[in-house]
């Protein structure tokens, strides 16, 4: 089981179905799990949590029943446990004003509008990821395989660098 969760939340059953399937070539190294709603992120998030897993990505719609997407990614935002996760808003339907509270109190690292293409979202959940790993793991090389190569030996060669002037 891998130590970190990537979570889509969306309360269209057909749209998680397809983001599940696009992000397949992450499952060997990441946590990829589905909520169709507000609640249920809270229960996956926490039953993972329990296990040792972070949350390190979400994909989170913005309409929702009972909760709105940018709520909650503000609420992840303020708890300590979750405040460096990378936070993707994935929809059709935020209006400018729901962006921008996003982008300023919720610590929006990136939009993605629906529909989407598969290698749009596979590249941003890339590089979302491997800045996550980049700011959390200390032995990077064996992310090397499934993350942005470049953007891991450039940290690795930099760490170094760090390491060897104290």
């Amino acid at each position: 089981m891998s130590q970190y969760l990537v979570l889509c939340v969306d309360d269209e059953r057909d749209v998680l179905d397809s983001v599940i399937d696009d992000l397949q070539g992450f499952t060997d190294h990441f946590e990829v799990e589905a909520a169709e709603s507000v609640a249920e992120a809270r229960e996956v998030i926490a039953e993972m949590a329990t296990e040792g897993t972070e949350l390190a990505l979400i994909l989170c719609d913005h309409i929702m029943p009972g909760e709105l997407g940018v709520e909650f990614l503000i609420e992840l935002a303020n708890q300590p446990e979750t405040a460096s996760t990378r936070k993707v808003l994935l929809t059709g339907q935020a209006g400018l004003e729901d962006t921008v509270s996003a982008v300023n109190h919720a610590s929006l690292h990136y939009y993605l509008a629906k529909p989407w293409q598969k290698e749009t979202l596979v590249s941003v959940v890339t590089d979302q990821l491997t800045s996550y790993v980049i700011a959390h793991e200390t032995n990077l090389l064996p992310w090397t395989s499934v993350l942005d190569t470049p953007r891991i030996v450039e940290a690795v060669n930099r760490n170094k660098w760090d390491i060897g002037a104290e």
